[in-house]
């Protein structure tokens, strides 16, 4: 008894000063996992601390592939329980995966003409219900049936590519989709059609703007933002096309980096939302950008400010994520952790790239395709991430490296060639940007050490010996258009 008592007090202290480590702690994943054992943690609680801990972060290390398309794949979605990978390709089939088992479960025609740009579960559907987007401006649905036969129907359609659908959290009815043609559509599966919203315009011009990407605010369903061919993340507040004419845009605010405003050939790719409503913005052939609520700008044209003006100086500065490039595809940017503490992106020089929410620090750099990284897809509750790009292939990601991974003793010059690159487009010369990413490819690859293959490996890294020759003898490295798989 007297033992027990002096070991309680000892426990307690340690449990006091385990608290007061930042997560980011080396050692907190382990501390983490000793307090469950001692059930000292609850389950969900352990999940969610351990999930965004930098020491499994640092772990990353590639699972295995999943091979089953013949084409680029364009989007992996996990479903809202994370056991079932969806992906959609440029072969315009869909497929779920048991991806822990390596897989393929499902295959089926989406019914599209053209590539097929998304692909998701909606949530509460018994995973029988999936929605996507593509080249040909259809949006469609697929019905999963008993027997696993899978009928598919157009639903609504755009004019030009659908880049993007958004399901509205906690709906298994309900979601929106952007296009090329600016028209933001409200979709319910209830209804026989779409409610048109609104077209987005060009703050300078009026005309119709090309949009890639759309994101609803987890925390409050009424708010979404879009973005598209300006450098101009948009907000919207749902209630006011519900009161006003549908076709007027109305925006409340705008976000956008003080550098780029009034810039030229700059537009957003991507977006993404945290749980906390922060709203993360990538460019194309600039950097990625995290927005808090307080960052936004008035929608009017006459109050967005000049570069040199007073009031620019003023607006709060959002945190920059440096290192990627991404100037071929369009490329989403994602949160990663359990409570966000990273952001996520792919990049044109194959790698993906993880940083730390809180300073913008890179602290993990994994090559993920030959050539370019379009897609990035956390898991809902554990630390595993599917990627996709050039290749045929889905790349899983598990925290199961025996010790930290370091970046790559290549990353410097990779990272100097991604930033060549940028600077390159930016004064616009052809002839520098193609003699730019034919440097970028090589030194890509030319650093890429050989490594034993990872467990359920296939083959396909065996082969990168073989491709470095072959990239490194054409003086263009043009056997394959990267480009091709994807929108630009």
């Amino acid at each position: 008894m007297a033992e027990t008592d002096r070991a309680g007090p000892s426990e307690e202290r340690t449990e006091v000063e385990l608290e007061e480590k930042p997560y980011h702690d080396k050692t907190s994943a382990f501390c983490e996992i000793r307090k469950r054992e001692l059930g000292l943690s609850q389950p969900t609680g352990f999940s969610r601390r351990v999930g965004g801990s930098e020491a499994l972060v640092k772990r990353m290390t590639e699972y295995g592939k999943l091979h089953g398309h013949k084409g680029c794949v364009n989007t992996v979605c996990f479903n809202s329980k994370g056991d079932i990978l969806v992906s959609g390709s440029d072969d315009k089939d869909i497929i779920f995966w048991d991806w822990a088992v390596k897989t393929k479960t499902l295959s089926y025609n989406s019914g599209h003409s053209e590539n097929v740009f998304q692909a998701r579960i909606m949530p509460f559907s018994d995973d029988c219900t999936v929605i996507s987007s593509a080249a040909d401006g259809q949006v469609r649905v697929g019905k999963i049936k008993e027997d696993c036969e899978v009928s598919t129907k157009q639903i609504g359609s755009h004019r030009g590519r659908v880049r993007k659908i958004a399901i509205e959290p906690g709906s298994s009815h309900v979601f929106y989709s952007c296009g090329e043609d600016g028209l933001v559509q409200h979709f319910d599966l209830r209804s026989p059609s779409p409610t048109k919203l609104f077209i987005c315009s060009s703050i300078r011009g009026k005309r119709r703007l090309p949009l890639n990407g759309i994101v609803i605010d987890p925390r409050n369903p009424n708010f979404f933002s879009i973005g598209g061919v300006d450098e101009y993340a948009r907000l919207y507040d749902l209630r006011m096309h519900h009161q006003t004419d549908p076709l007027i845009d109305q925006p409340v605010e705008l976000f956008c980096p003080n550098h780029l405003i009034k810039s030229n050939g700059i537009h957003v790719t991507g977006l993404s939302y945290s749980n906390t409503s922060e709203l993360l913005v990538s460019y194309n052939d600039e950097l990625i950008y995290l927005f808090t609520k307080d960052m936004g700008m008035e929608p009017d044209l006459q109050s967005v400010p000049q570069d040199d003006s007073e009031k620019n100086e003023k607006i709060k500065k959002p945190q920059v994520y440096v290192g990627h490039r991404n100037a071929q595809t369009v490329k989403g940017p994602s949160f990663f952790g359990l409570r966000d503490e990273y952001v996520v992106s792919g990049s044109d020089c194959g790698h993906v790239y993880i940083w730390r929410k809180k300073g913008g620090e890179l602290i993990c750099m994994m090559h993920g395709d030959k050539y370019i990284v379009n897609c990035i897809e956390p898991h809902p509750y554990f630390p595993f991430l599917a990627t996709s790009g050039f290749d045929k292939s889905i790349k899983l990601w598990t925290p199961t490296a025996i010790r930290s991974t370091p970046l790559p003793r290549n990353a410097e010059k990779v990272m100097e060639a991604n930033k060549a690159g940028r600077e390159a487009r930016a004064q616009s010369t052809p002839d520098i940007i193609m003699h730019v990413l034919r440097l970028q490819r090589r030194q890509a690859f030319a650093y890429i050490e050989r490594r034993p293959a990872a467990h359920g490996s296939d083959g396909e890294d065996e082969g990168r010996e073989g491709i470095l020759v072959e990239i490194l003898n054409d003086e263009d490295g043009e056997d394959e258009d990267p480009r091709g798989c994807s929108i630009t």
